[in-house]
């Protein structure tokens, strides 16, 4: 038996039951991943290469919060990690050149933030 002989993928190498490439990649960012959050705008740039999970942290970013509580809970809720673990993502993400080009705007304010804490010190 050949490979693609039951229809798994067409001549191109598409999946045949419809689904694009992107629908096929299986799912880590966890449950209510903020990228995908109802009214919330487009991504800005492209993905890049970066993980869901990666783009997931940088769209918890460039929302406003009310306070430090309900950002806690959301990363919490949204992302399924400690407030701990996303900070060593989002620092990690602040050096990543594929996060720079993804959203250019948050990641230099971010960098600015972080420069002047360090300055204080």
């Amino acid at each position: 038996m050949m490979h693609g002989e039951h229809g798994e993928h067409d001549q191109q190498g598409r999946p045949r039951d419809g689904r694009t490439e992107e629908h096929t990649e299986e799912h880590t960012a966890g449950p209510g991943d903020a990228a995908g959050a109802p009214g919330e705008a487009a991504a800005p740039g492209d993905a890049a290469g970066l993980s869901e999970r990666d783009r997931a942290v940088l769209a918890v970013e460039r929302r406003g919060w009310p306070g430090p509580g309900a950002k806690e809970r959301a990363i919490r809720e949204q992302l399924g990690i400690s407030p701990t673990r996303y900070y060593q993502l989002l620092n990690a993400l602040l050096d990543d050149p594929r996060a720079l080009a993804h959203d250019p705007v948050t990641v230099n304010r971010l960098r600015r933030v972080r420069a002047a804490r360090r300055e204080r010190r």
